[in-house]
């Protein structure tokens, strides 16, 4: 099962594909084509009951390959990233 972990600052296009992520005061530069899917969000695991207001229960994932910087040596790193739609708060995956 994967758990969201920690927060991240991503920067994206004007269509929203990620392009950089800030993370522990380091930027990371996508290097590769990201890929997206949708999954149901599991609110069941944190209440009782769908949060009010919350029409949607799928959210959009993103997989991305990063480096450290801009530094075309520096080697890809997969992150799972999360948006919340609602307040625009991204979150990388643990696990």
């Amino acid at each position: 099962m994967m758990v969201l972990a920690e927060e991240v600052l991503v920067e994206t296009t004007r269509e929203g594909v990620p392009v950089t992520v800030r993370r522990n005061g380091r930027v990371w530069t996508v290097g590769a084509e990201p890929l997206r899917w949708y999954e149901r969000t599991p609110w069941w695991n944190h209440v009782q009951r769908m949060p009010k207001g919350q029409g949607r229960v799928d959210v959009q994932v993103w997989r991305v390959q990063a480096r450290l910087g801009r530094n075309q040596r520096s080697e890809l790193v997969t992150m799972d990233l999360e948006c919340d739609h609602q307040g625009g708060t991204w979150r990388m995956r643990d696990g």
